[in-house]
């Protein structure tokens, strides 16, 4: 189970980083011209703070594999990620519009590519809780 968490470690860390083309690739400066300035810095603040906490979670989960699959606290955290991610992955089905990805290759592709991502992280953080 330690290998996961080592390939799991870096994925995170990635995704963090990926965080950082978010307003520059989905335009924030056009796109959220007319919304207020709490809510413009929500956005800008809430997204460093999500980018930050993968960027912490993946070092976790690189530097400290042996504890997450090896003792109680660990299991317990990463019973806490497998229901973190489970419901990352349901509201990639749920709370996402299809209209988004359907139809558009670059999307469907991201949309199954995260899917298949949010599916292992779920399934490695219980399995890790369960045994």
């Amino acid at each position: 189970m330690e290998i996961h968490y080592k390939i799991i470690g870096p994925l995170l860390m990635l995704l963090a980083c990926i965080h950082l083309v978010f307003p520059g690739y989905f335009k924030w400066k056009e796109e959220l011209s007319s919304l207020s300035l709490v809510n413009k810095q929500m956005m800008v603040i809430h997204t460093f703070f999500i980018a930050l906490m993968l960027f912490l979670m993946g070092l976790l989960c690189f530097t400290s594999s042996f504890d997450l699959v090896h003792t109680r606290l660990g299991k317990t955290i990463a019973l806490g990620l497998g229901i973190f991610w489970a419901i990352r992955l349901y509201i990639q089905f749920f709370g996402y519009s299809s209209k988004l990805w359907k139809g558009k290759k670059f999307e469907t592709a991201m949309h199954i590519l995260f899917s298949i991502l949010w599916v292992y992280l779920s399934t490695v953080f219980f399995i890790t809780a369960l045994l």
